[in-house]
């Protein structure tokens, strides 16, 4: 379990844990008091020390570690992130899947938002979460591994600030394991997302991912990853482009570099109509479908700009710093 300040999501992550498993929690810089947490509930607690910086990936890493330093002989192991709840019967349920197949590097099951309806943005969270059945790519924080599949791969990459398990993933499957997707439920999930602020440093997390995924791994890269790269940029140049034009239409009285810029801006609102029709076919009604389409194209800036942060990381010879989006929620009882 990995965590930073996740204050009483912790508490119900720890609350569902099987009774009497082996478990390490690695925390990162909290302040809110939840590395004691998690050792008044019986869990070895590793606290992370800066340098290096604090990544997701190096949690995972060093609890992979100190688990086997304490159970040697473990076959399996199952990460989770520290807002999420386990569902009772998940454990059982991933053993079961990974024992039946023994190329299975990962299965992970449907992680659901506990209030989805508190806000548009845990919404699409939610919608996020509900990958295909079957084999999968990638798989996100929440999965249980196959332990000689991870030593493989040698681990996650310590320095990667975000997009650390579909870089897993990509090299476990170079070595020939699989990722799977079963029906499962297998974590309920915080985002609490509640504005836009929150949202715009999520999606600029995203950003920075696939723009550092597809630098790592370029020509073996996935090719979704160069996809998502194209569309952020296009699009965001498409909003770009409109906004000169319509500027430059107005001031200077020139009536085709006007229209030009309403033509930009016709094929942007094109695409968030698109997309709400296809959120309603799936089901939804259409003022979250309408939110949904307008979160996600909107978000096409935010992944920009965490590319771009990404590529002056690179030029300047930086290392990247976490891009956090969540408040802290304090702990307020023992």
């Amino acid at each position: 379990m990995i965590g930073r300040n996740e204050g009483e999501r912790l508490r119900l992550c720890l609350q569902s844990l099987p009774k009497g498993a082996a478990g390490v929690y690695v925390d990162s810089g909290s302040t809110d008091g939840s590395p004691q947490m998690a050792a008044a509930y019986g869990l070895q607690v590793i606290e992370l020390e800066i340098p290096p910086n604090f990544t997701a990936a190096r949690a995972r890493n060093v609890g992979i570690v100190t688990l086997l330093e304490m159970h040697p002989g473990l076959t399996f192991v199952q990460m989770i992130d520290g807002d999420c709840e386990l569902a009772p019967d998940w454990m059982a349920t991933a053993k079961a899947e990974l024992l039946s197949d023994t190329q299975l590097a990962a299965v992970f099951g449907r992680r659901r938002e506990r209030f989805p309806g508190a806000s548009v943005y845990n919404m699409v969270c939610d919608d996020e979460w509900d990958v295909p059945l079957g084999e999968a790519r990638s798989c996100g924080g929440d999965a249980m591994f196959r332990l000689d599949a991870l030593a493989s791969a040698k681990g996650y990459t310590d320095a990667m600030i975000a997009g650390e398990e579909p870089d897993l993933c990509l090299r476990m499957r170079g070595k020939g394991w699989r990722i799977r997707r079963v029906a499962a439920e297998m974590t309920l999930h915080d985002a609490a997302i509640y504005n836009y602020a929150q949202w715009w440093n999520r999606a600029r997390r995203a950003g920075h991912a696939f723009a550092e995924l597809l630098q790592r791994h370029r020509s073996h890269s996935d090719p979704n990853w160069l996809r998502q790269i194209v569309s952020m940029f296009s699009w965001s140049g498409v909003a770009v482009a409109a906004c000169l034009a319509v500027s430059a239409g107005t001031l200077t009285k020139n009536a085709p570099t006007f229209a030009i810029g309403l033509g930009f801006w016709a094929l942007f609102s094109s695409q968030i109509l698109r997309l709400t029709i296809r959120q309603r076919g799936n089901g939804m009604d259409f003022y979250h479908a309408f939110c949904w389409a307008i979160l996600i194209m909107t978000g096409k800036f935010a992944q920009t700009k965490g590319a771009l942060e990404y590529l002056f990381d690179i030029i300047t010879q930086r290392n990247s710093a976490i891009i956090e989006y969540k408040h802290i929620k304090k702990i307020t009882r023992a």
